[in-house]
């Protein structure tokens, strides 16, 4: 049974969880075949983007980081560095992958800005269709306590996403992120949470 409702101090009893599988740093062009052969490959992905948080008025910066994860595999495309190449576009705006993410709509709005006409498809956002479905809270702090039974570290959300080199920390956070979106719908739709959604 899983439960739609949770408070702080239930969350911080938990074990801490992370993505255990390979990080893959993407910051050349090279790297993008690859990335996009296996991503290319699967029908759900997890999504997130990280963007360098601005602490002045006024002051707003373009998204750093785009995550796309498998179960195996997290990629983090350096954005930054390299813009947004065109078959990473391409698999955003791949009908038949579905990639799950929360509060999707503050991602893409970062990512129309990076990418040129960009036309994103098959985006599932936890946070708005959870809400659909009975759960009080959402987030994905929230979400990975209720549904995966473990607490995810926030410490590294308003790290330097822009540094020259990105801090195994600041990877694990990136990569567990995504990752997580995509378990935590794995698990409720194994679980018949999501029928209501797809059998309309």
């Amino acid at each position: 049974m899983i439960i739609k409702k949770i408070d702080k101090e239930s969350i911080n009893a938990l074990p801490l969880g992370q993505f255990e599988g390979e990080i893959v740093l993407v910051n050349s062009k090279e790297q993008i075949k690859e990335a996009v052969d296996e991503l290319g490959s699967h029908t759900l992905i997890g999504f997130d983007t990280e963007t360098r948080p601005s602490f002045r008025k006024g002051t707003q910066y373009y998204v750093s980081l785009l995550q796309l994860a498998t179960d195996e595999v997290a990629y983090l495309i350096r954005l930054n560095e390299i813009g947004m190449p065109r078959l990473i576009q391409d698999i955003l705006e791949e009908p038949n992958i579905v990639k799950i993410g929360a509060a999707v709509l503050d991602d893409l709005r970062g990512l129309r800005k990076v990418a040129v006409g960009f036309q994103p498809q098959s985006f599932f956002d936890l946070n708005e269709e959870l809400k659909k479905v009975g759960f009080e809270n959402v987030g994905v702090r929230n979400l990975a306590a209720m549904v995966l039974n473990m607490r995810i570290s926030k410490s590294e959300q308003v790290s330097n996403w822009e540094a020259s080199e990105l801090t195994q920390k600041q990877k694990l956070y990136a990569a567990t992120d995504a990752w997580v979106c995509l378990e935590i719908f794995k698990k409720l739709q194994y679980q018949g949470y999501l029928d209501e959604l797809f059998n309309k």
